[in-house]
């Protein structure tokens, strides 16, 4: 644990360095949802009803964005062999390294929620929602994302190829995520429903993640 909870912090740190990747999702997010008002126009009602997918579009694609820094800086600088031979197990190493990338590039997005939702028209309650249905679903984005970023990790110019594994396995999340925060704006579903189904994906995704990740590093690193 003691290992597990210093690759954290390690990789926490270099998140938050400049350059480190971190910021740059979230101006990424920022930049979506201030410019999504001037392409719609001024119709309140019609930010209102697109806020939490404009949202959650963002997030997903901010989330993209950062993935592809999750093992390419420990691999180009070796670090990657070393937690690779340790003896803390793989799996363990890639859900530390997982739980990093999203307390340095995913929550900020969840903290950042409230201030944007403000420029979409969406109300206390609404925008309360969809940080909650964020909170939920990154997890899921992450744990998921990871398998992408392991896979392309020893491939030269693997980012497109984690982008095409990625994007299939996060559109139910976005799905879901989409329908809880619409729930409580027009209804007429249940918010109970979509959001149990956002946190059962969120909790697969913490189980099949890092077993998947760990299996492709040891086949691409051999």
């Amino acid at each position: 644990m003691t290992a597990l909870s210093a690759l954290v912090r390690r990789d926490v740190r270099i998140a938050l360095r400049v350059g480190g990747g971190a910021l740059i999702g979230v101006l990424f997010f920022l930049t979506v949802v201030v410019l999504m008002p001037f392409a719609v126009g001024p119709d309140l009602a019609l930010l209102s009803r697109l806020g939490p997918a404009i949202l959650w579009l963002g997030a997903l694609l901010a989330s993209l964005l950062t993935l592809d820094r999750l093992f390419m800086a420990d691999h180009e600088d070796g670090s990657l062999d070393l937690i690779t031979m340790s003896r803390t197990p793989l799996e363990l190493a890639c859900a530390a390294k997982a739980l990093a990338h999203w307390l340095a590039a995913g929550l900020p997005l969840i903290v950042a929620t409230p201030a944007l939702g403000l420029l979409l028209n969406l109300d206390m309650v609404a925008t309360g929602a969809v940080a909650l249905t964020l909170l939920a679903g990154t997890p899921a984005l992450t744990f998921t994302g990871m398998i992408g970023a392991a896979l392309a990790v020893t491939l030269h110019r693997g980012g497109l190829l984690m982008a095409v594994l990625v994007l299939p396995l996060s559109i139910p999340v976005l799905i879901f995520g989409v329908a809880a925060s619409q729930a409580v704006i027009v209804g007429p579903m249940s918010f109970g429903a979509p959001f149990s189904i956002l946190c059962a994906l969120s909790l697969v995704s913490l189980v099949i993640g890092p077993f998947a990740a760990a299996a492709s590093l040891r086949h691409g690193l051999d």
